[in-house]
């Protein structure tokens, strides 16, 4: 499969694992049925089993007897994916919604936390300090938001400066790029790949109003060809329950 500048990444144990259980409702699967899925796709068994041990250890999973099920913080992840492949919108009506840092941080790691936070909820940083958005999504969920300060207004340009801060084309490019190359994947461990990195692309979409968008643009597309893929590779995982 040819590469180039996609963001893709090879398949590991922990990838794949992941892909199983961020995919499930509920998000829990047996070890066999891990086990089994993950070889077919070409992985060693003992490489999975090394890996299922690392991820109970480091907090990614929980083992209840043969069953491993997503800790809470990668709950929280499969939401965020969720949400990002059925995102709530509300009428745009040309307001901007800003979020202002108006109580500092002593500690790097905080701001860090506020600034991904702030981009997970699809802000950009107009300038340091100052955060935006067109206000078309529902209420934001950010991490620290007793440091922020909202207020609305709409910007003299917003074409323009939905362009500066989001790059809308950029994603759509990317995006018109990866349906290709999932079309052109022939086996299910390229396929498997080629989605992974459709998801973190879709949890990267802007979600602009169409106003703000360049025509035609692949958002739609590219979210019904990963639910797609969702179900036949959950009809792929499902042949290997013992």
């Amino acid at each position: 499969m040819v590469r180039n500048s996609l963001p893709l990444r090879r398949l590991t144990a922990r990838s794949a694992i992941l892909s199983v259980l961020l995919g499930a409702h509920p998000a829990q699967a047996s070890a066999a049925t891990i086990v089994h899925m993950a070889t077919e796709l070409g992985l060693q068994e003992s490489t999975v089993r090394a890996a299922l041990t690392r991820m109970v250890s480091a907090g990614d999973l929980e083992r209840d007897d043969a069953t491993y099920r997503l800790t809470p913080r990668l709950l929280n992840r499969q939401k965020l994916q969720d949400l990002a492949l059925d995102p709530i919108l509300r009428p745009y009506d040309g307001d901007w919604r800003l979020a202002i840092v108006t109580t500092g941080a002593e500690a790097a790691a905080e701001r860090t936390l506020l600034r991904e936070s702030l981009q997970t909820n699809k802000f950009g940083e107009i300038r340091e300090g100052v955060w935006g958005r067109p206000n078309n999504l529902g209420t934001a969920q950010i991490t620290a938001a007793h440091r922020l300060t909202y207020v609305t207004g709409r910007p003299d340009d917003p074409a323009e400066l939905a362009t500066r801060l989001f790059h809308p084309a950029d994603w759509a490019d990317t995006a018109a790029e990866l349906l290709t190359a999932l079309a052109a994947a022939d086996t299910m461990r390229d396929r498997l790949e080629v989605a992974a990195a459709i998801v973190r692309h879709i949890l990267h979409d802007p979600i602009l109003p169409t106003e703000f968008l360049p025509q035609p643009w692949p958002g739609a597309d590219l979210r019904r060809t990963y639910r797609e893929f969702r179900a036949e590779f959950t009809t792929f995982a499902t042949t290997f329950v013992p």
